[in-house]
């Protein structure tokens, strides 16, 4: 999804509704768009790497391997990896549901290695992001 590989690790029918839980590799680079969630918490813990989040649009950070970042439900975040290396993290969602979002949006990976780069489908992408209640904060898509 989006360039990285997803893993997932909980869904809402592990947890009976409680959390969901993902596991995500991102090469250097790649990361989320900017966005709100307006049903859940996100959090995000990294194992490896680096990366740079944007809380509520006016707080920037680096957040390295051991770092704990909480993004609350509507507050706009996004997260870039901007380091050299891969950046594995655990994100997890609470109430559970935005790792179907992620699973819908995503292709299934024929192995667990980093997929090859390409260009994501923005239209599907916004049109995940309104039924999961998700707003990206990028200009939609213009049909031609």
């Amino acid at each position: 999804m989006l360039g990285q590989l997803i893993m997932l690790k909980a869904s809402g029918k592990d947890t009976d509704g409680a959390m969901g839980l993902v596991e995500q590799v991102g090469p250097p680079g790649t990361g989320s768009p900017p966005h709100i969630h307006h049903n859940e918490d996100e959090w995000f813990y990294v194992i490896e790497g680096e990366a740079t989040f944007v809380l509520g649009g006016d707080t920037t950070f680096e957040a390295r391997a051991g770092s704990f970042v909480f993004g609350p439900r509507g507050v706009m975040h996004q997260f870039t990896n901007a380091g050299e290396e891969p950046c594995r993290m655990l994100l997890g969602f609470t109430p559970a549901g935005f790792e179907n979002f992620i699973m819908e949006l995503g292709d299934p990976a024929p192995h667990l290695t980093l997929p090859p780069p390409s260009a994501p489908d923005m239209e599907k992408l916004f049109t995940l992001a309104k039924k999961y209640h998700v707003e990206l904060l990028l200009p939609a898509p213009t049909s031609s």
